[in-house]
């Protein structure tokens, strides 16, 4: 992941364009036999409420001033605007300034700065850069293309035996930031790498379906060209921000009980991290959970988003990740695809009320337990909580009766019909 992260940090990444391209190309060569499809949206295209933008490619752009160079693009493509128009021409100092953004709290820092829908142009620059700006002419070169074209995204399809999906995105339209989220793209890739090679993938009963795709316009583009199979996807994680020094974050999805938002707390709590709960912010989490939507779709990351003083600047380099929790993310990934292949779950088949279990003999009659009373205890939690999405763990640990309870209590409703494994 180390490796493709130093091939894939210096390319201008945006929500469209050739440097989303060139990264998709270095993804399908680490996936190795895995089949990446690539696609090709045209400019103008409605996707939902919104419309696919022009494609924007940058060439090159510097700034000259009376005294020489100031920035050039080749330095770091943070230097520049996301989506700057085409400039070419000379202005005085002031006519320049409100083109120019720094960061005043943290002087040696090149801001991430973006103008996707509307059009104009900006500098990026450390404050130190712009406080030694003197009085004079300088002469600004944008070489830039913003015309039609295409929004380009990649999909990765691993089949299952059933029709049942799981989604795992990440967006891919960032530049020269390693946390945010060329993390993101790498663990992903190994995710991706790793479910494929793994014993048993092709009796594997989900299919995994993960997506590279620019944040926000491309997850609408993604859900607009996909609307007639969302149900099957069961659940899914958007990863962001996967590398960073700090424990694990998972934000649950909008309805906050589905089966990935109870399993990814578990989880993410025994790795000593936070949960948090959703809000319509972020990443393209709030895409997959909006109105008429409403999937069953978290966001695992390392750090929250703008909690950090890296976040969004050049100090985000790859100094700054730590390969330990990059690996740490990917792991969380694999163990939860496990938990969902193969933790058991039960459904209720008592459509109102509580059954009544004296009369089928399962009050004091239950064979094997160690504990008659506990075993008694899980038949309710049991038929309180088997609703498709509760697993045995998390009945377990929600309602701390054993487990070896809990198993002989199923066995033993669904011998009487009253539960039915799912």
């Amino acid at each position: 992941m180390r490796h493709f992260m130093e091939q894939a940090f210096p390319l201008c990444r945006s929500i469209t364009g050739n440097g989303v391209r060139h990264t998709l190309e270095l993804i399908a060569e680490q996936l190795g036999d895995v089949e990446l499809q690539r696609f090709e949206v045209p400019t103008g295209t409605p996707v939902l409420d919104w419309t696919v933008p022009n494609e924007w490619n940058l060439v090159r752009a510097t700034l000259d001033g009376p005294n020489g160079p100031v920035l050039d693009s080749n330095d770091s493509n943070l230097h520049v605007v996301s989506y700057s128009m085409p400039v070419d021409r000379t202005m005085d100092l002031e006519e320049l300034r409100p083109h120019l953004y720094s960061l005043p709290d943290q002087p040696t820092a090149i801001p991430y700065r973006t103008s996707y829908y509307r059009e104009t142009w900006g500098f990026c620059l450390t404050h130190e850069q712009l406080e030694q700006l003197e009085p004079g002419d300088y002469q600004v070169k944008i070489d830039s293309r913003l015309e039609p074209g295409h929004l380009t995204y990649g999909e990765v399809v691993l089949p299952g035996v059933s029709a049942d999906e799981l989604l795992f995105t990440t967006h891919i339209c960032h530049p020269s930031m390693a946390n945010d989220n060329l993390s993101g793209i790498a663990a992903l890739t190994e995710i991706a790498r790793l479910l494929h090679t793994a014993p048993g993938a092709a009796e594997r009963h989900h299919t995994i379906r993960i997506l590279f795709i620019p944040g926000t316009i491309g997850s609408i583009t993604w859900l607009a060209r996909n609307q007639e199979n969302l149900g099957k996807i069961k659940a899914g994680l958007v990863l962001a921000g996967a590398g960073d020094p700090s424990p694990p974050t998972f934000k649950r999805s909008r309805r906050s009980t589905t089966r990935i938002d109870l399993l990814m707390e578990r989880l993410v709590a025994e790795d000593g991290g936070e949960i948090i709960d959703y809000y319509p912010y972020g990443y393209d989490e709030r895409q997959f959970c909006s109105p008429g939507f409403d999937m069953a779709v978290g966001r695992l990351s390392r750090s929250i988003h703008g909690t950090y003083p890296e976040y969004h600047t050049s100090l985000d380099d790859l100094d700054f990740i730590c390969d330990d929790t990059l690996a740490d993310t990917v792991g969380l990934v694999m163990r939860a695809v496990d938990a969902l292949e193969h933790e058991p779950r039960y459904e209720n088949q008592v459509a109102r009320g509580e059954p009544q279990l004296g009369r089928r003999g399962l009050y004091g009659a239950v064979g094997g337990a160690v504990n008659a009373q506990s075993v008694e205890m899980a038949l309710l939690w049991l038929l309180s909580y088997s609703d498709g999405e509760y697993s045995l763990v998390d009945i377990a640990r929600h309602s701390e009766v054993d487990i070896d309870s809990l198993q002989v209590a199923a066995t033993a409703l669904v011998d009487a019909g009253l539960l039915k494994a799912v």
